[in-house]
């Protein structure tokens, strides 16, 4: 399929943080400072995935947030987009209304997760969100915490039925998985992980969902190598994202929720962005934060900002 039918454009989208105070309030001229940041390195953020805290906001500081996301996105010539979880359909339908109030055009949805699913009830989701907001675009947050996770053949069939429909997101590396998603849907925009990009590049086009920020240059390189079909590039750059997360796990080794990694990222940007999640949530400590700067240092030197090198 020519990159022309593709509903959305190919790239790297990343995740903005939400940075918090010592009290929990959000802290909003940190989190600009990063979202302007962030928009050096490329068009595609979002807020409110995993990282980004969206299981964990309430609806006040939904709107504060979204307010400040979409006025720094549109001050730099690009568009939001909007992470939407909730457990109520309702209350997700509401959000984005809201948003769409503020300029908001491009969501992120993820399935409600209290129970999986059923096939009927997955396809009157989409009903729900696409068909009420025929002016919006919508990427779908394809992850195992909502029970379900939808293939190949499933997206092929609500792409057919919701033009609205652009994107997906997959963290996942399963290469049936991946090759269904690139081929049974091949007019929606993948975003796959580093390593589920290495795979989905050789069945089509796909794109970079960007975990490990603190290399753009070396992201960079893996969209090119994918899009040549260069697998000797793609791969020799995967090898170094594996020793990248071995150490990340070295220095954070108790398993904890994604934002707490993805903000160790961002402060090597900015030594002032806070670590700590919403409760009851455990972000990372500022020792592992050093930690994990002073190992990747030893191994991987040119993944470390040359700023904090010194």
């Amino acid at each position: 399929m020519s990159n022309a039918t593709k509903r959305y454009p190919q790239g790297i989208m990343s995740t903005c943080c939400i940075h918090w105070d010592e009290r929990f309030q959000f802290a909003e001229t940190i989190f600009r400072r990063t979202v302007r940041h962030s928009l050096t390195a490329t068009p595609h953020l979002y807020v409110f995935g995993t990282a980004g805290e969206g299981y964990a906001i309430t609806d006040q500081q939904f709107d504060q947030i979204v307010k400040a996301f979409a006025s720094e996105m549109h001050s730099g010539g690009a568009e939001p987009m909007v992470g939407i979880i909730h457990l109520s359909l309702g209350t997700m339908l509401e959000r984005i209304r809201r948003s769409r109030d503020l300029g908001v055009t491009r969501f992120q949805v993820s399935l409600p997760s209290w129970a999986a699913l059923s096939d009927r009830e997955l396809f009157l989701f989409f009903d729900q969100v696409c068909d009420s907001f025929p002016d919006c675009q919508f990427m779908h947050y394809n992850l195992p915490r909502t029970k379900r996770l939808v293939t190949g053949k499933e997206y092929g069939k609500l792409a057919a039925a919701h033009p609205n429909l652009v994107a997906t997101k997959n963290c996942g590396d399963s290469l049936s998985l991946l090759q269904g998603l690139v081929e049974q849907a091949p007019q929606l925009q993948h975003f796959l992980s580093e390593a589920g990009y290495v795979y989905g590049s050789m069945f089509g086009e796909c794109s970079i969902l960007a975990s490990f920020i603190m290399n753009w240059p070396k992201l960079n390189a893996l969209l090119e190598a994918g899009k040549r079909r260069d697998i000797a590039t793609a791969t020799a750059i995967n090898r170094e994202i594996n020793i990248v997360i071995q150490t990340l796990f070295e220095a954070v080794p108790d398993g904890r929720i994604d934002g707490s990694y993805d903000k160790l990222f961002e402060k090597m940007y900015d030594p002032e962005v806070p670590l700590r999640l919403l409760p009851p949530y455990v972000g990372s400590t500022d020792d592992e934060f050093h930690t994990f700067v002073r190992l990747l240092g030893e191994r991987l030197p040119d993944w470390i900002p040359a700023s904090i090198l010194h």
